[in-house]
């Protein structure tokens, strides 16, 4: 579940939202604050099941928050510094929460405090195993915003039976490693000598195999200790998860010498805590395989509580004794089909058929007449009666007794506990990297602090495997085509790529994303070889969507979109932007895009790496016109009027998108295509008179003054020559995207 608050007043904007996350579950307890953009990041990332706000702000969530969750509202006056601190020092008993690294005035605190009291009014009482509250530090990960995560297919695909990131990278053996994965995969790290911790263990696991294989191999018998753990908490842990709990510390001894036998692993060694005392209670009282249920019985093992086993006993040995005196009572009466039984109503009775209903002693008390039998008792089977089941009674009180006093023992191992599931999670997640590096052949690379981004043979994680199940289902295999990619802030900030649809631009840009987020999980990486600069923001728009319930075309999504990102650069981000303009008419879209490429060129604080997929083929004048834009394609072949998709990338621009033949191959009618060729000649013949008789693109682009960065309100002094060259111009045999580049050399004669 998610809380979260929005300061309305607060004066710096980066930080005028709470937001806490809980997974009852498990315990893990997070929160932060920052801005609106990065709570909606999170949000995107964690996916709350429930979504817990202020009453009066449940306009201002359904407008500013794309919230796929259940949501619920409390009362306002819970999200205040006052009760959400004391809230939550009461709950962890301190005296202040700057030991969980926070201050005494943050919006994180009230969110989290808010979460507390919905758990208090929805009757969640036992919350001990929530033994601690986690800053979620911003500055310590990398940005991922929510359209990056969604168009990344990081944690799910965008369309039915599709694959995500995640589905490749997710060979864990625990549901707690596989937890942890899911969080690494949306907070990468920043810090590179942590990265680099995470991939020397990696390499260790890739190489030595053998101690991998064990290590996986044990944890595939460990229980989650984390759901455990919560269970125990709240008192609902029934015996078999008891015996699991036993079982997975009992695993520890030997996991921790494991560890500690190697120099990088034996910190982990040295964390692991093996709950010695609480195993010990546990093997010498719990039944290897007790019963789901505690009331079933035989929980509780045999001699070691003397009063329970003189109870068993007693209710072991009474059964013999009804026996014997069943056999006792048909020799003395010679009813040989006598038999003694039991019900709710009369206890324990003798049936005798009316067949021998005439050899009944007196003493014998009838208590019931059947169709073929009566039913009497004795004094003597009443005795014995009370016996058996006032020792049944005490049986089940005493295993409830002993049960709940081993809970409460497993109660004060609580965080050893979860600490020991934190260290096996880890070896989980990194033990999988090393699998999954290689059967696929990732390779380790190259983290720096520089501003290089080198991929040499890269290829995109999940389109690979893709590849391989369908060679598999239909033997013909493809292999996927790697591509090399460089960029920096000095000679190739920017790359403009073009190509046909269907080439693989937008797979390459997904890739260099996907390779630089793997790489600072501390992954291996699918390439030949990587240098990665380290990212601080990695930023995607691709793919066309709408929000029509919020009024927003496919077309304003994408400016919507465009417009966070160029809002929101810095000096190391990633930024990949694929087709943008395209849901407007051709001239606004080369406009828009013309501009944004600028704009990033043009920065004077930062230079953002950026990769711009596009079919304008305009566009490639800019790397004429700035010395850090270079111009890339993704190469294809025509052959007998076909097109052949090689899909490597190559240094110049492409100026042929071949649509039309796209349009056939996705099975557009004949006469269609036909009509198009013959569409597509007619206007590559008009064009062509055109540019006789007018300036070229590359011409007018030479002559366009150069981007000014800020805002001029003022007329230029030389007004008389705007009035001159506008009356210059020929209106009738200008081209259209000639007078867009003419208006914006005027819009800048007049800035």
């Amino acid at each position: 579940m998610a809380s979260i608050f929005i300061d309305e007043k607060a004066k710096d904007k980066q930080k005028s939202v709470g937001i806490s996350f809980l997974d009852l579950s498990t315990g893990e307890f997070l929160a932060t604050e920052g801005s609106l953009d990065y709570a909606e990041k999170l949000l995107q990332g964690f996916l709350p099941a429930e979504l817990i706000y202020a009453k009066p702000q449940k306009k201002l969530i359904e407008t500013l928050l794309s919230v796929e969750c259940s949501t619920f509202s409390i009362e306002d006056w819970i999200y205040s510094q006052e009760y959400a601190y004391e809230k939550l020092i009461q709950h962890f008993k301190t005296q202040s929460l700057k030991g969980f690294g926070f201050e005494e005035q943050s919006l994180g605190i009230w969110a989290a405090g808010a979460i507390l009291f919905y758990l208090e009014t929805t009757e969640h009482h036992q919350t001990t195993h929530i033994t601690h509250l986690a800053r979620i530090e911003q500055e310590k990960y990398v940005w991922l915003d929510k359209f990056t995560i969604r168009n990344l297919e990081i944690l799910r695909p965008q369309h039915e039976n599709g694959t995500a990131l995640w589905d490749i990278l997710d060979v864990t053996q625990t549901p707690m490693g596989a937890r942890m994965l899911r969080k690494w995969l949306t907070l990468p790290l920043k810090n590179k000598t942590e990265i680099e911790e995470r991939q020397e263990k990696v390499a260790y696991f890739v190489s030595e195999e053998e101690k991998r294989a064990t290590l996986r191999h044990t944890l595939k018998e460990v229980g989650d200790l984390e759901r455990l753990v919560s269970k125990i908490a709240t008192g609902r842990i029934n015996p078999r998860e008891m015996v699991k709990l036993r079982n997975t510390l009992a695993l520890l001894p030997t996991l921790k010498t494991l560890l500690s036998q190697t120099p990088l692993l034996a910190n982990w060694g040295e964390a692991l805590q093996p709950c010695t005392r609480l195993l010990n209670l546990l093997l010498e009282q719990i039944e290897d395989e007790p019963p789901l249920l505690l009331h079933a019985g035989n929980v509780i093992k045999a001699g070691v509580f003397q009063d329970l086993d003189e109870y068993r006993n007693v209710s072991k040995n009474g059964k013999n004794i009804l026996e014997k005196i069943r056999q006792e009572e048909a020799q003395r009466t010679g009813i040989t089909s006598l038999k003694i039984s039991y019900n709710k109503v009369f206890g324990y009775y003798i049936e005798v058929r009316n067949t021998y209903k005439n050899r009944v002693p007196k003493e014998w008390i009838r208590k019931q007449t059947l169709t073929a039998a009566e039913r009497y008792i004795t004094p003597q089977l009443k005795e014995l009666e009370e016996k058996i089941l006032a020792a049944e009674e005490r049986i089940s009180t005493l295993e409830a007794q002993y049960y709940e006093a081993l809970v409460a023992q497993a109660m004060l191992e609580v965080l050893p506990i979860q600490k020991n599931a934190q260290i096996l999670a880890q070896i989980d997640v990194l033990t999988s990297f090393a699998i999954i590096a290689e059967k696929y052949h990732y390779t380790r690379p190259q983290i720096s602090d520089s501003d290089i981004l080198d991929i040499k043979g890269g290829r995109h994680p999940v389109i690979e495997r893709s590849l391989e199940w369908q060679a598999a289902k239909s033997g013909a295999h493809v292999e996927y085509v790697p591509n090399d990619l460089y960029l920096d802030s000095e000679k190739q900030q920017i790359i403009i790529v073009t190509g046909p649809n269907m080439a693989g631009k937008s797979a390459l840009l997904r890739q260099t994303a996907l390779i630089v987020l793997m790489a600072q999980m501390g992954s291996f990486v699918p390439a030949q070889a990587a240098e990665i600069g380290i990212v601080d923001k990695i930023f995607t728009r691709v793919g066309a969507s709408d929000n029509l319930s919020q009024g927003e075309s496919t077309f304003m999504v994408e400016m919507s979109e465009t417009a966070s990102i160029l809002n929101n650069l810095s000096e190391r981000s990633l930024v990949l932007m694929d087709e943008i303009g395209r849901g407007t008419s051709t001239y606004d879209g080369i406009s828009i895009a013309w501009a944004i490429v600028e704009y990033l060129h043009n920065q004077p604080t930062f230079r953002a790496k950026t990769l711009f997929a596009t079919h304008y083929h305009e566009l490639n004048e800019l790397a004429n016109l700035y010395p850090r834009i270079q111009n890339f394609n993704v190469s294809v072949r025509e052959i007998g009027g076909k097109i052949v998709f090689l899909r490597k990338l190559q240094a110049g621009g492409s100026s042929h998108s071949f649509g039309i033949n796209v349009a056939q191959l996705a099975g557009m009618p004949r006469s269609v295509v036909l009509r198009a060729s013959e569409m597509m000649a007619h206007f590559e013949k008009m064009k062509s008179q055109q540019e006789q008789n007018s300036p070229q693109i590359a011409q007018i682009a030479a002559q366009m003054p150069q981007w000014e960065q800020g805002d001029k309100n003022t007329l230029p002094p030389q007004y008389e020559i705007l009035k001159q060259r506008l009356s210059e111009l020929d209106i009738n045999r200008i081209s259209p995207v000639e007078a867009l580049l003419k208006l914006h050399e005027l819009q800048n004669l007049i800035r």
